[in-house]
């Protein structure tokens, strides 16, 4: 099982790669680095709420695991 704090790593790093990818394209898409920066902000926040109770969830899911 993964821990809380592993978890919330994982999404941190996950979401700072993704806030650079999106602030790029929001940028390239609306040709303002405002708009485009409030737009990765945004989908930023949302992503990293969801993924941190996505794999909260799969932590107590037991399927697909192997035990050694």
């Amino acid at each position: 099982m993964e821990s809380s704090r592993r978890t919330m790593l994982k999404a941190i790093l996950w979401n700072l790669l993704g806030l650079a990818v999106m602030g790029l394209v929001g940028h390239a898409l609306t040709g303002s680095a405002a708009i485009g920066g409030a737009m990765a902000v945004i989908n930023t926040a949302i992503g990293f709420v969801m993924y941190f109770i996505y794999e909260r969830i799969w932590a107590h899911i037991r399927w697909g695991r192997h035990h050694g």
